[in-house]
């Protein structure tokens, strides 16, 4: 059997399980969605955004690293990792300053859990992108330039 055709089999044999789940009652398409912070993701500016995390006023640190491309060819797709160094990282929230709306995402991090995320951003523009990482009950930030080409937000 070929491997696309099998792979194909067994994304299809999951999602008609899962749909089985959703008729029989078992699962309600509510309980996939997690909580998320209205206000902060609403927000339209940095500062709006990083009081409704709970950020206001965080410390600079070097303990956080942002990986992300210098210059973006593409602003609907730039990858970014944030990895934080500093002990008990509880969450990082990731904020492209530029953006209609500034927050693009916030991830909890369970204890013991190593502080890292990695995901694609869109960028409507030049700016800078911001991790805050809360960390031992304080707010900590960094934050690179990223230079877009094309805009990935409409522009």
């Amino acid at each position: 059997m070929n491997a696309l055709r099998r792979n194909v089999l067994k994304s299809a044999a999951g999602a008609g399980t899962v749909a089985v789940a959703v008729a029989a009652g078992l699962l309600k398409p509510t309980q996939a969605l997690a909580a998320w912070n209205k206000s902060a993701f609403e927000a339209k500016n940095v500062a709006d955004a990083m009081k409704n995390l709970g950020a206001s006023g965080p410390s600079d640190s070097k303990d956080i690293t942002i990986k992300a491309p210098d210059i973006a060819e593409n602003g609907a797709v730039v990858p970014v990792e944030i990895t934080s160094k500093l002990p008990g990282t509880t969450s990082i929230a990731i904020l492209a300053e530029k953006n209609a709306s500034p927050l693009v995402g916030e991830y909890a991090l369970a204890g013991g859990t190593q502080g890292y995320v990695s995901t694609r951003i869109k960028m409507g523009q030049t700016s800078l992108v911001r991790a805050v990482v809360k960390a031992g009950g304080k707010s900590y930030t960094a934050a690179k330039e990223v230079k877009v080409t094309i805009g990935g937000c409409g522009g």
